[in-house]
């Protein structure tokens, strides 16, 4: 099937899940000229959207129904499978020709039974999960790995271009999230090596910002210990993204893992520990709360 590129001003887009991400995602192709329905379960989290011309919708499936595109990005897989699949879901009011795009980090195959739900309805579906966090978000320098037909891919690209600087298809319906999960699978074990190394510097009685521009631009430097080791030192620990998603992202990858026959034994302890940092009351934290489990390990109080 064909599908027409969207075009500012044209093109109607709707927007579901506005969360610390998603606020801005959705602002930033507003700012670029495409009229937008925006639906949040907790409506005062669409208002500054609202402030700068977004119109509210009611519910996903009315979100559609004013829409020729439809971004999802929300919590869980539940989430998404109520909010696109249920009764008043997004595909509830779907039309030939639209195109449903879910950015929510979810399951492989809830991916895969999203496509061909739509495609019975003659809707394109991809899976576009992102990384880059709240400053990624805001700053428009995403990652976005997509799954599903290249074609519905090529004609949004220009509502993704709003969004992220890294932008690629990675195959069929699904290929984003297993490609997101690399991406969760790579950042779990770089978190803890940032919390055990700041912790390490601290007890060594060294300056941690000395560290740092000792550290950062070698080959033990990352985004993790640029942006969240620079926040863990502030004692910042408010979320770019939450532990308890964070968790959940885990718990997906290692369930795929485990249905291909692999151990993945690192990714199993970080998940094990950032459950210590929910069971700690820090489940709608950062990620970078991982470093309070840890200083509780060794006994250090500040």
């Amino acid at each position: 099937m064909t599908w027409a590129v969207v075009q500012p001003g044209q093109t109607r887009v709707g927007w579901i899940g506005t969360g610390v991400m998603g606020r801005w995602m959705c602002q930033h192709i507003l700012q670029k000229g495409y009229p937008v329905a925006v639906y949040n379960r907790t409506p005062a989290k669409t208002q500054p959207l609202l402030e700068l011309g977004a119109a509210p919708a009611n519910s996903p499936q009315e979100v559609a129904e004013r829409s020729d595109v439809v971004f999802t990005l929300v919590g869980f897989p539940s989430d998404v499978r109520e909010v696109i699949l249920g009764e008043s879901g997004v595909l509830a009011g779907c039309r030939p020709g639209m195109m449903l795009i879910d950015m929510t980090t979810s399951e492989p195959r809830l991916a895969r039974e999203i496509e061909q739900a739509a495609l019975a309805r003659g809707v394109a579906s991809l899976d576009a999960p992102v990384s880059g966090g709240d400053v990624g978000a805001k700053e428009a320098r995403l990652s976005i790995m997509v799954g599903g037909a290249v074609d519905a891919f090529r004609a949004v690209m220009p509502l993704f271009e709003c969004m992220g600087k890294t932008i690629v298809h990675q195959g069929s319906a699904g290929s984003g999230q297993h490609t997101k999960m690399v991406n969760q699978i790579l950042i779990a074990a770089n978190m803890v090596g940032v919390c055990e190394a700041l912790i390490y510097g601290f007890k060594a009685g060294l300056n941690l910002e000395s560290v740092m521009q000792s550290v950062s631009s070698g080959a033990a430097g990352s985004v993790a210990l640029n942006v969240l080791g620079q926040r863990m030192m502030k004692r910042d620990f408010e979320p770019g993204f939450f532990v308890e998603h964070f968790i959940k992202d885990m718990g997906i990858a290692l369930a795929e893992a485990e249905r291909m026959h692999l151990s993945l034994p690192g990714l199993a302890l970080a998940k094990q520990l950032y459950q210590a940092v929910q069971a700690q009351g820090y489940g709608r934290k950062g990620t970078q709360a991982l470093l309070l489990a840890l200083e509780r390990l060794s006994n250090i109080t500040r």
